[in-house]
């Protein structure tokens, strides 16, 4: 018969059932809540139902736990980058990239702001390879940006002398500035009112 020290054990271990994906979207809430430095392996394996040799087994060490699951977040959660991008104009591009961020940031099932803001913010030198990840993605975005305007501009959508690279980085700090904001409880209609209000500035309301 088994003791309640065994029987602990095996709750610790991999679940008997153990499927990767389900583990995956379960770290992802973690990291997302927490952020990568502010989230321990005791929080990962109470969210997960697994010990720390469990973990390591299925996915590596934390960071490359993160890795995986920045990859799952990328490819499940900003899928709307993209089809704003499709937009015929780059005003409209603008807005539905703003807009559709900004029911994102506030979805109320999952939690809060941007996982790879917030997770470059709270990132310390001990963490610099993480880090350095999420600048990259942050930076790839502001390229996606900067190649939208610059098509804009052979359409004769944008004015030959406008600053692609500038644009996009105005665009994208409203970005990050409203995934902070939403962290801190910031709701649709606040985030809403903020993309009217720069829509409404005159060089983008020239574009409209």
């Amino acid at each position: 018969m088994e003791n309640s020290s065994q029987t602990a054990i095996k709750k610790r271990g991999r679940p008997s059932h153990f499927d990767a994906n389900t583990a995956l979207e379960q770290a992802l809430i973690v990291f997302w809540t927490y952020g990568y430095e502010g989230t321990s392996m005791a929080e990962l394996t109470e969210a997960l139902g697994m010990n720390k040799p469990s973990i390591y087994a299925a996915f590596g060490n934390k960071q490359a736990l993160f890795k995986k699951v920045l990859d799952k977040y990328t490819n499940e959660f900003t899928t709307f980058v993209a089809e704003a991008m499709r937009e015929p104009t780059a005003a409209q591009a603008i807005h539905g990239f703003l807009s559709q961020a900004a029911v994102f940031l506030t979805n109320p099932k999952t939690p809060h702001g941007c996982m790879i803001i917030q997770g470059a913010l709270t990132c310390s030198s001990d963490a610099s390879a993480i880090k350095a990840l999420l600048i990259d993605y942050r930076k790839n975005l502001e390229r996606t940006l900067t190649l939208r305007f610059e098509q804009a501009k052979t359409q004769g959508d944008l004015p030959n002398d406008c600053n692609s690279q500038d644009l996009a980085r105005y665009v994208l700090t409203l970005h990050q500035g409203m995934s902070v904001q939403a962290t801190s409880g910031a709701s649709l209609a606040e985030l809403t009112a903020v993309i009217d209000l720069a829509m409404s500035a005159s060089y983008l309301r020239s574009m409209r």
